[in-house]
């Protein structure tokens, strides 16, 4: 870790180097009203709208919309299988199946999808604007960088686990946008100087402040539902084609109950598989102070709980136990991080350069983009050991098979 001293308040960074644009949105944190304490910066750290993506940032009493990210409630899913061996046909078969009964990209349901909790739905105007299409993309992957894997443990084991990483969809990205906006004016009517205005933030002491937070809870919930979904159908795909059981990772790693959060699957929850967040705020007490708590494409990290931080789809991806480092607000990296923006790889990178780096996975093609190749990333081992600190590394998986939203 290294600190900068030189703002308001310091800046921890958990790596050597930092593009100079996340570099200049992590001052701008540090001098934001409200910010608390320290910033802290994780090794998967780049550019995003206002703050790092790979950013954490504790408030007092305010919430930053674009600190939580327009894709609200972002994160991840995975079980442990108790197969060890697979072949490439039967990887293609199961790919294929899934592309079936997921929609990727833009794709919706047909049909409305059951969750119970469109019947709790908050009266809140753009959550009722959403609601209809909501209830057709609730199991639907999206586009981008979210992807299912099917992975293999790099160890005696070798137990495949099945991966999977979405997030709320429209109804997120709704919301965000609405309420940066709504924050921007809120800012703007109470003559609050800001360091950027992409970091507007509202006040959870007015009726906005806490609309906001109603309206981004909702949309973890529904997130969460959305992975929950989906790796429903996943797994009952797996068992139709190859059989075996699941570990429930959770009970074999940690027998003993913890005071986790709802985000993190546990022992008596009714889950056999870590799912978490990383993209959302949360109500937390760090350095003896009640704090609004913001990771932005950051996971938590509390001591012994478990964690998933993804590699690019050619690389490997790890299951994680966090050390409750008070430095990061018990937080660390959620993924490998880019390292090249979507247009810059998209101009630079050649079908050839991306199939070299993916040689020897199931894969279910680029369809002309190659913003997600593994190239794009930084180098995931790296990301790892500089978050020594942070969490543990458990399990090393390889990729085998791959869909992507595209």
């Amino acid at each position: 870790m290294r600190v900068i001293s030189d703002e308001k308040i310091p800046i921890k960074l958990w790596l050597d180097k930092i593009e100079p644009d996340a570099l200049k949105q992590a001052r701008n944190l540090a001098n934001l009203e409200n910010a608390f304490h320290h910033i802290a910066i994780m090794p998967d750290a780049h550019v995003g709208y206002g703050m790092p993506i790979g950013g954490v940032l504790a408030t007092i009493g305010t919430v930053v919309p674009n600190a939580v990210g327009v894709d609200i409630g972002c994160g991840m899913a995975a079980v442990k299988t108790t197969v060890k061996t697979i072949n490439e046909y039967t990887l293609k078969q199961i790919t294929n199946k899934l592309r079936k009964i997921i929609p990727t990209g833009f794709t919706h349901h047909k049909q409305a999808q059951n969750w119970e909790g469109f019947d709790r739905a908050p009266d809140i105007p753009i959550i009722q604007q959403e609601l209809a299409s909501a209830c057709k993309q609730i199991g639907t992957l999206g586009s981008g960088n979210h992807f299912i894997e099917i992975l293999q443990e790099v160890s005696q084991e070798k137990n495949i686990w099945l991966m999977l990483h979405s997030g709320s969809r429209n109804f997120g990205y709704k919301v965000a946008n609405v309420y940066h906006r709504k924050a921007k004016r809120f800012c703007e009517e109470n003559n609050i100087k800001l360091p950027d205005h992409e970091l507007a933030f509202l006040s959870l002491d007015t009726d906005l402040g806490q609309e906001y937070w109603q309206a981004m809870n909702y949309c973890l919930d529904f997130a969460r539902a959305n992975r929950h979904l989906m790796m429903g159908r996943l797994m009952k795909v797996w068992q139709e084609v190859m059989g075996g059981e699941f570990i429930n990772y959770n009970e074999e790693h940690n027998p003993q109950d913890l005071p986790l959060p709802p985000s993190l699957a546990r022992r008596g929850s009714g889950e056999i598989y870590v799912s978490i967040h990383h993209n959302y705020a949360s109500q937390e007490k760090h350095f003896g102070k009640d704090v609004i708590m913001h990771r932005k494409g950051a996971t938590q990290a509390l001591a012994g709980q478990l964690g998933i931080v993804p590699g690019s789809m050619g690389t490997p991806s790890y299951i994680v136990e966090g050390l409750g480092n008070p430095e990061s607000f018990m937080s660390c990296a959620h993924g490998a991080g880019r390292r090249m923006s979507r247009r810059e790889a998209n101009r630079k990178i050649s079908k050839q350069a991306a199939d070299k780096e993916i040689q020897g996975i199931v894969f279910t093609g680029w369809q002309g983009k190659y913003d997600e190749a593994p190239q794009v990333y930084k180098n995931i081992n790296e990301v790892i050991r500089a978050q020594r600190d942070l969490a543990k590394p458990l399990v090393k998986l390889k990729p085998l098979a791959v869909v992507i939203g595209n």
